[in-house]
């Protein structure tokens, strides 16, 4: 596995491309293998980031994802977590997100992943 974008050498891809999708593993609001300090906004914004980063590493962008999936550590945080998923997918370009809960790492409070489409010329 790949080191970029906040990850730890893990035995899985970042992400892996086929056929014109694009399958992101789940992205958690890390920064040179560490988890930032911070609540659900600032997670959000990190996780966000790296997440970006995979995307435009394989030539996608979040237009390209047609759909997230989404781990959140305390359900309290939906509201606050959606308001900054809104300032990244805007309404023309939301994709279809699944929101559950789940224990997560220690001090982790989000998790992302997503599927990305782009049409091959």
């Amino acid at each position: 596995g790949s080191t970029a974008a906040g990850a730890q050498p893990r035995p899985f891809a970042r992400a892996v491309e086929a056929d014109g999708w694009l399958h992101v593993s789940g992205q958690v609001p890390a920064v040179d293998g560490e988890i930032i300090v911070g609540g659900i906004v600032e997670q959000t914004h990190q996780t966000m980031k790296n997440l970006i980063a995979i995307l435009e590493e394989a030539g996608y962008g979040l237009e390209d994802v047609v759909r997230a999936g989404v781990w959140l550590d305390d359900p309290r945080d939906f509201t606050s977590f959606n308001k900054v998923f809104g300032e990244y997918f805007k309404p023309e370009h939301a994709p279809a997100r699944a929101c559950v809960q789940a224990s997560m790492m220690v001090d982790c409070k989000v998790e992302i992943d997503c599927i990305a489409y782009k049409k091959k010329a």
